[in-house]
């Protein structure tokens, strides 16, 4: 099997009373997406401090880009990036100063250190502002200078935490889509967000993390698949349809007035399938057919007893 690009077991970490992870498993695919989502106080970026090596656990094992956090940290750092959730750069300096200082720190050489410095500006739509203050920049294109600075060694695996607090909608998209191509190039990036729309939008799996443990792991369908709500509806033409397909399926919700009616589903396509089987046994043809499935705040209430962070314009 693979090697996974991140591979936690059985994380511990307590501060005095206080336990702050409780037994965490985590396994994320080189190449991939991973969404660590909760709310405040879940336990996520000590999660991502323990697998960057920046806080010790006080139990289990974990390896980055198979070196081990705790044996062979350096290992850890030359193969990884980190965006926490606060800017990092220094505002005395321009972003072209920044990503030189940085591309010094990881002792690229002058020459290489130019090349890659120019490449982010360039990457990151940072050209024009290379040279202005960061007094300039506002909080999008901080951000985004905050992340061309994880980038400068190219980092094989790169933790985001919380990276888009705080932005407008805009900077958000933004950013997601300079994290969809990274992980096109084959970065793997481990995510930590309140944003449910954020994880759907980004994460090839999702991991819940709640007071400490992962309640819920599974691509975003699969966690959607997992919470009752799931329905199938059908529109009819007239009365005469919606009666007949009512006495040819099951457990179903009729809407009288709007001539339609709800099935329940789990989201499969067997059960997509059975139930038009029963309609073309019973002759009825359905109008229009829609899918409606819980989404990831339905998903979130469910597993944590809380209703998650949404995108607001």
């Amino acid at each position: 099997m693979k090697q996974p690009a991140i591979h936690a077991h059985g994380l511990r970490k307590a501060y005095g009373n206080k336990t702050v992870l409780d037994g965490v498993d985590l396994r994320v695919e080189a190449g991939t997406v991973t969404a660590l989502l909760g709310s405040n106080g879940a336990g996520k970026t000590t999660t991502v401090h323990i697998l960057s090596t920046l806080v010790r656990p006080q139990g289990g094992s974990a390896t980055v880009a198979g070196c081990d956090v705790v044996d062979d940290p350096d290992g850890v750092r030359a193969a990884i990036g980190l965006t926490g959730q606060f800017s990092a750069v220094d505002n005395l300096l321009t972003g072209e100063e920044n990503l030189m200082l940085m591309a010094r720190l990881r002792h690229l050489g002058s020459k290489h250190s130019k090349l890659r410095v120019t490449e982010l500006l360039e990457q990151f739509d940072l050209v024009e502002a290379a040279r202005k203050p960061l007094s300039t920049y506002s909080g999008g294109m901080r951000r985004r200078l905050d992340l061309a600075m994880t980038l400068v060694a190219t980092p094989s695996v790169i933790f985001l935490d919380e990276p888009t607090t705080g932005l407008d909608p805009r900077s958000r998209r933004t950013m997601w889509d300079i994290v969809r191509s990274l992980v096109a190039d084959g970065t793997t990036v481990l995510l930590t967000t309140q944003y449910l729309d954020e994880a759907d939008e980004l994460a090839d799996r999702i991991a819940v993390l709640n007071d400490g443990r992962i309640v819920a792991d599974g691509t975003p369908d699969e966690l959607k698949r997992r919470i009752p709500g799931g329905h199938i509806r059908l529109q009819f033409a007239d009365s005469v349809a919606l009666d007949d397909a009512t006495r040819a399926l099951d457990d179903v919700v009729v809407d009288a007035d709007g001539l339609a009616l709800s099935v329940p589903t789990d989201g499969s396509v067997r059960t997509l399938q059975t139930v038009l089987g029963r309609l073309a046994a019973a002759g009825v043809d359905a109008d229009d057919l829609s899918i409606h499935t819980p989404d990831l705040d339905d998903v979130f209430m469910a597993l944590t007893g809380r209703t998650g962070n949404k995108e607001t314009s």
